[in-house]
């Protein structure tokens, strides 16, 4: 039998419906159609054949007019409700000066080789932009209640730019690896005396011989991969091709170094790492260009071949506090007249601290008293404001029984059989340090007092002068960590090389604050501890403390989300480096959270 095709009729129908088979369409879909008529049109049309051809062009531009007008205020309404954030993309280019030699956390000496390390590593604990610290490659830390043990897990999705995972073992041979004297590492000190073990692949334990408050400072320290270094000699360590294209878990990774013919780095190429444990960065890539000079790389910004540098002053700049102090520090072994504290008093006081400041640093710097740089919870000793310093300083040295003999430009005290009528003064021979002993000289001299000045190279003035103690007074500045761990700088116990307490100053007052400061977990009573001892120090002229220099960097203006902290060395600007954009999209507000 042949199939029927009448069968499956209702399914498929090419039939338009007639007068006949109306019926069968709905009543609601028969007054749809109707709805949906011309006659509206057919009006409009009728109206419009009644027009004059000039009337037709008026209406028909009114028309469009009130089209556009429509769009366009559809368009500002969307585009008021939408938000902008963060795209993917974008470059920066960056100038700096020197050139890098070691991408490596344990061997970089340059603050070139510190501001590559930071972007090519990451450690257990990272900076913020507050400055706080932040878990990194950690995803959680506990500490022991006596203060002397900290536990790390790590997260199980942080891996290096090569894909490995980062585990324990890494972290271990890092940390051991710094402790051995035979690499010479700069991070040496840090780790000295620290027990590091793996308890499993994602936990790693830290033993101290005791308390020290600034522990997880240090654990910032960049992580290396243990596979591609275990096997490497201490001698071998340094040559490596590692050293200049490394393995790092950072948010960025070394794609390209270019050098000159005499095969110092002239350029590194980073882009992003989409295996960051906290997530792909916005920019695509930052390049690093490097410069001999500093007069090359002002010009190369100016110019527009670079978009961004630190520490070159220019309109509109980001500024940050600078966690260092500089200032006269007094020799009292090399002078005697210098264990009087009138005359530590007086020297201090005849600065201009602020014309200094304004004259000799552009303004981008803070005046001080003490030792404790601005920006944290320490209230600063202040300044005093004087309209005539230099008279100020003299009347307290008469005030103790100074007298000045205008013929032969000396102080006197008749009393005590000493003179005061020359220093020397020594620094280092960089524009900073220069313009400032200038000033300072330029002051005391107006106070009477003689002023040579003695300019050495940064590396001389090191291991000739400061380590052995050879000056009368010396201008220099003390970096001092984010935890304000003064020890090293102000300890009885470090008046000698390799000791950094150049001022030779004991107190045993101090130096219980100190031991304090280091020990105690307790932010409150380190903070309380820490003013006693910007109180005690200031009290007391050690030093001419002068200024606390203000970090000042340089970016393109559309480059978003940067925040600098706190900075004690310049790498820190890149505190939030992952979170820096210069692309961005519009969405509605619901998709942002």
């Amino acid at each position: 039998m042949e199939p029927s095709t009448q069968t499956n009729s209702h399914l498929i129908s090419n039939e338009v419906p007639t007068a006949e088979n109306r019926g069968a369409i709905p009543l609601w879909r028969e007054r749809l159609t109707r709805s949906r008529g011309v006659r509206f049109f057919e009006y409009l049309h009728e109206r419009l054949d009644t027009f004059s051809p000039s009337d037709r062009v008026i209406f028909y531009t009114l028309s469009a007019l009130v089209g556009i007008a429509s769009l366009s205020g559809l368009y500002t309404l969307e585009q008021s409700l939408l938000v902008e954030v963060p795209a993917y993309g974008g470059s920066l280019k960056e100038g700096t000066v020197g050139s890098p030699q070691f991408i490596n956390p344990l061997l970089a000496i340059s603050d070139a080789d510190r501001d590559l390390t930071a972007l090519a590593y990451a450690g257990l604990m990272g900076l913020s932009g507050s400055g706080s610290l932040v878990p990194v490659l950690a995803e959680s830390y506990t500490m022991s209640e006596d203060g002397k043990m900290y536990t790390f897990v790590l997260r199980k999705n942080a891996k290096f730019s090569d894909g490995t995972p980062v585990t324990a073992d890494d972290v271990v041979f890092t940390i051991q690896k710094a402790q051995n004297p035979a690499l010479k590492s700069q991070k040496y000190a840090d780790w000295s005396g620290v027990s590091v073990r793996a308890i499993d692949q994602q936990t790693v334990r830290f033993t101290l011989a005791k308390p020290y408050a600034p522990f997880l400072g240090i654990t910032t320290l960049g992580i290396l991969p243990s596979r591609l270094w275990q096997n490497m000699s201490n001698e071998e360590f340094p040559f490596s091709t590692l050293q200049t294209n490394p393995i790092g878990a950072g948010p960025f990774k070394v794609t390209n170094v270019s050098r000159d013919a005499s095969g110092l780095i002239k350029s590194v190429l980073f882009t992003e790492n989409s295996l960051y444990v906290l997530g792909r960065p916005y920019l695509d890539d930052i390049r690093f260009d490097f410069y001999s000079r500093n007069e090359d790389l002002v010009r190369a910004l100016s110019d527009g071949t670079e978009e961004s540098s630190y520490n070159i002053p220019t309109q509109g700049a980001l500024t940050a506090p600078y966690a260092r102090v500089f200032g006269v520090f007094w020799n009292q072994n090399e002078k005697k007249v210098f264990t009087r504290l009138e005359v530590r008093k007086a020297l201090s006081l005849a600065l201009d601290r602020q014309g200094i400041i304004d004259s000799m640093l552009g303004g981008y710097a803070t005046a001080i008293m003490g030792p404790v740089p601005p920006g944290e919870n320490v209230d600063q000793v202040a300044v005093p404001q004087s309209k005539n310093p230099v008279a100020d300083a003299a009347a307290v040295l008469q005030a103790a029984g100074w007298a000045y003999d205008g013929t032969q430009h000396v102080w006197k005290h008749a009393a005590a059989k000493q003179t005061l009528d020359r220093i020397t003064l020594r620094t280092s021979n960089v524009p900073e340090l220069k313009n400032v002993a200038s000033a300072a000289k330029a002051q005391w001299e107006k106070l009477g007092i003689h002023v040579d000045i003695e300019l050495y190279e940064p590396g001389d003035l090191s291991q000739n002068v400061i380590r052995p103690r050879k000056y009368e007074a010396l201008l220099y500045g003390m970096v001092i960590g984010r935890d304000q761990d003064l020890y090293a700088f102000w300890s009885s116990q470090e008046r000698n090389d390799p000791g950094l307490n150049i001022a030779l100053y004991a107190n045993k007052t101090v130096d219980e604050l100190l031991e304090n400061v280091r020990g105690s977990a307790d932010q409150k009573t380190r903070t309380a501890d820490l003013q006693k001892i910007e109180d005690t120090i200031a009290a007391e002229y050690p030093a001419a403390f002068i200024y606390a220099p203000s970090f000042t960097y340089a970016v393109p203006n559309d480059l978003k989300g940067v925040i600098l902290p706190q900075i004690i060395t310049p790498a820190d600007r890149f505190a939030t480096v992952a979170t820096w954009y210069r692309a961005t999209d519009a969405v509605w507000p619901f998709f942002t959270k």
